[in-house]
């Protein structure tokens, strides 16, 4: 793994069970655009939650066989037409 995949586990790993983030917030949070941290999200290891990160009007990701939506909906995450309710389960940073 390379030193900016390693921060961005780092960030999916801060992602709380119940809540999401978006490409832009994991980018903003290493310091790169958000399609830069969606090819870096698309590298991490299968339990690192991948899952937690969705794109910027709540799309989920369709990768991974299409497994994202159960797990999200699993873990809690409020949703509204298909997708994650931004307004409601978007992480907090400190």
């Amino acid at each position: 793994m390379s030193e900016l995949n390693d921060a961005v586990c780092r960030v999916l790993q801060m992602i709380e069970p119940g809540h999401v983030a978006t490409y832009g917030d994991v980018g903003k949070q290493v310091g790169v655009f958000p399609r830069q941290a969606g090819r870096e999200v698309a590298r991490v290891p299968d339990d690192v939650p991948w899952w937690r990160v969705v794109s910027a009007n709540g799309t989920i990701a369709t990768c991974h066989e299409g497994t994202a939506p159960g797990l999200l909906i699993g873990e809690g995450v409020p949703m509204k037409n298909g997708r994650a309710d931004l307004s409601r389960a978007r992480q907090e940073w400190s």
